[in-house]
């Protein structure tokens, strides 16, 4: 009773979230604050729990990132990368395009997708403002490339740190496995994104010509602060990137930085507050506990299982429903707390199947990591993106988003079938 109740708020929450009746957030903390009230889920397993609950290392990486990142925007160095781009690409919108979905996706490969997007977004607004381009398809190109280039290494998106914690593989095994395929799906992305957005790319030759004739170099409003800024920031990437071995959480490396950055710098505490998107952080924290309450109650196992016991010990049919079971629930419920849920699953699948069903781990990162893609809250790249937009005037609505989501996550996925088919199960 219990679970059906659950899943009913969760979907009312969603729908509302859809279909902005209501603002995200306020939907998020109402589905969260009946599903406590029904005892679907309590504060021991919403606020404690590693797999149920609020993913404090997800908030917390994020409130430490907009911290250095506000810092930063003080300093000039956005406007300075956006006229740099804006110049290399000769004030062409696709070229600019490409440039940015590029640098999205191998910048991804090495950190936090989160992370990421929280660096390229200002860029991105500064040169559209520049170009009178709209931001919002270039903002969505970017975290999908985000998401799409996070897949291919351990520490480029959450869920994959979950699988190799889980299974026992290596930075290099995600290199060797998931790396090349990644490449072939960032080159069908780029020429995705020329046919998905291409009433955004207009070419305005009076615009173009004032920026190449732009010095980028006087966007630099304080030196001594983008020095230090910029140490800091490459304190903190070294941290992440070095995170199997010096044990540090991204969360604490991220609040390391920033408090370190403030207490070093002439910025006021206030000053460094001011960029900080507390809405986005509060709506993650709502989402974490609607979440948390399906896997309380058993609903995400139980799909699941049901899933996995359907194929009835085929790999090649496992492989391909734990591929597309994996990307429809990540663009419905944030593929971090699924991926946790189902890992135990795949575990006992592998161990009972032998070396061959290591296919499945596989599986299991291409759906969860490209089905974030389908929806504007299936993954946490998504969410904070809608929020820097709405912040800055460019709003982008649940349907907007998700429109080109489902598109490029069909693609995607349906480009990893021959893939896992041809490498492992032939």
């Amino acid at each position: 009773m219990t679970a059906t109740a659950a899943v009913v708020i969760f979907v009312v929450a969603y729908v509302l979230i859809a279909t902005e009746r209501v603002h995200r957030t306020a939907a998020a903390l109402g589905g969260a604050g009946l599903l406590l009230l029904i005892h679907a889920t309590d504060g021991r397993s919403a606020f404690f729990s590693e797999h149920s609950g609020v993913d404090w290392n997800v908030v917390f990486l994020l409130l430490g990132m907009m911290v250095i990142v506000g810092v930063l925007r003080q300093t000039g160095v956005f406007e300075y990368v956006a006229i740099w781009a804006a110049k290399r690409a000769m004030g062409r919108p696709f070229r600019l395009m490409v440039m940015l979905v590029v640098i999205t996706a191998c910048a991804s490969a090495l950190l936090d997708n989160v992370t990421t997007v929280l660096l390229i977004a200002p860029v991105t607004f500064l040169v559209c403002d520049r170009l009178a381009l709209p931001a919002a398809p270039y903002l969505i190109a970017e975290v999908m490339a985000s998401n799409i280039g996070g897949t291919a290494t351990l520490v480029g998106d959450p869920p994959n740190i979950i699988i190799a914690s889980r299974a026992g593989f290596t930075f290099n095994d995600f290199l060797v496995h998931l790396a090349p395929l990644v490449v072939v799906l960032m080159v069908v992305f780029v020429g995705l994104c020329r046919w998905l957005f291409r009433r955004s790319f207009v070419y305005d030759p009076v615009r173009a010509a004032e920026i190449m004739q732009l010095n980028e170099k006087e966007a630099i409003k304080d030196h001594r602060l983008l020095w230090q800024s910029l140490a800091v920031l490459a304190v903190v990437m070294a941290g992440f990137v070095l995170h199997p071995v010096l044990h540090y959480e991204p969360a604490v490396v991220a609040l390391l930085g920033a408090g370190l950055l403030v207490a070093a710098t002439r910025v006021t505490v206030e000053e460094s507050l001011r960029d900080v998107e507390w809405a986005t952080l509060v709506f993650f924290m709502g989402l974490f506990i609607m979440v948390g309450a399906l896997v309380e109650t058993g609903v995400i196992e139980n799909l699941s299982e049901a899933a996995a016991s359907a194929t009835e010990g085929r790999l090649g049919l496992t492989t391909m429903v734990l591929l597309g079971a994996s990307a429809v629930l990540s663009a419905i419920v944030d593929n971090i707390p699924y991926v946790a849920t189902m890992s135990p699953i795949v575990s006992d699948l592998v161990q009972a199947g032998g070396a061959d069903h290591q296919v499945l781990w596989w599986a299991l990162a291409l759906g969860a990591d490209l089905g974030g893609n389908a929806t504007a809250v299936g993954a946490s790249a998504n969410v904070v993106v809608l929020g820097i937009a709405e912040r800055n005037g460019a709003r982008i609505s649940f349907w907007q988003f998700t429109k080109y989501g489902l598109v490029v996550t069909v693609v995607t996925v349906a480009l990893c079938v021959p893939y896992l088919w041809l490498r492992y199960l032939t």
